[in-house]
């Protein structure tokens, strides 16, 4: 292995701890956070619904028999229900999700990965009485462009971020060990590689037909040397066709251990189904 695999490895990995969220046991989640112009789009549309669940109990209390210092009464609590009480309610209730959140395909989450709740969604919506009603979104819209993972400023108070929800159906590979590297596949170990690593490789060798000549040479060398490091041997051939052995024999082998937990559960489902010698029927 070449000397200076181990500061590659070192920085990759790095990479990943930065982009990662980490939960409250240390577990290293790869979440994809909701752009700001995704969470923008979510917002106008709770504020438009909520608009126009505001005008229609507005409409339905105006034909109420109140005088003007009750009516101003109910306008008040009608308006700290809408923009205070229902959404707490409803990304309370929801888990982080709202009409417009599920249109985008985003939710609300905490930072750690966990589903909110009361306080936070509580927090937000406090919050959004200033960023998104008094300054029409402004100051919502700017923050979020702001931060790197698009947190407007009840996220940062209430420890919230947005996470994309909807992931493109998956495309099963449609190529195995190369034959030139069956001989090293025999011996190679892949199980170090990061799973963000190893999704990008895939990503690459299904676009790689789409690329240009010169740009895909260039990609696959670049995957080829992060790579590299969490191979052994690495194999003297070709980037791409390194890419291409890499990925599927970690297929192969993920395919396989699967298939052997399965195998074992199988045949301990008579035992765990069964019910203990001795204890009674219920």
């Amino acid at each position: 292995m070449p000397a200076d695999a181990a500061p590659t490895r070192t920085a990759t990995a790095t990479a990943i701890d930065d982009e990662a969220v980490l939960t409250g046991e240390a577990v290293a989640l790869d979440l994809r956070p909701a752009s700001a112009v995704m969470r923008a789009g979510g917002a106008a549309i709770d504020v438009a619904l909520t608009i126009v669940v505001g005008l229609l109990s507005l409409l339905a209390i105006s034909g109420l028999d109140l005088d003007e210092a009750a009516f101003r009464a109910v306008g008040i609590a009608l308006l700290v229900s809408c923009i205070v009480v229902l959404p707490t309610a409803v990304e309370t209730a929801s888990r982080g999700r709202s009409l417009g959140k599920l249109a985008m395909g985003i939710r609300v989450v905490r930072d750690d990965g966990g589903s909110i709740g009361f306080r936070h969604a509580l927090i937000r919506a406090l919050t959004g009485v200033l960023e998104i009603w008094l300054t029409f979104g402004g100051l919502a819209v700017l923050v979020g462009f702001l931060n790197p993972d698009s947190k407007r400023l009840g996220d940062i108070l209430a420890g919230t971020h947005g996470q994309v929800e909807r992931v493109k159906a998956y495309v099963p590979a449609a190529f195995g060990v190369p034959g030139e590297l069956s001989g090293w596949a025999a011996v190679a170990d892949v199980g170090r590689m990061p799973d963000p690593l190893a999704r990008r490789v895939a990503s690459f060798l299904r676009n790689a037909p789409h690329l240009a000549p010169a740009s895909r040479q260039r990609v696959a060398a670049a995957l080829a040397a992060e790579v590299a490091p969490f191979v052994s041997p690495v194999p003297h051939v070709e980037p791409e066709l390194l890419l291409a052995g890499v990925a599927a024999l970690r297929r192969e082998r993920d395919l396989a251990a699967l298939a052997l937990v399965d195998a074992r559960m199988r045949a301990l489902a008579p035992v765990l189904e069964s019910r203990p010698i001795g204890f009674p029927e219920r």
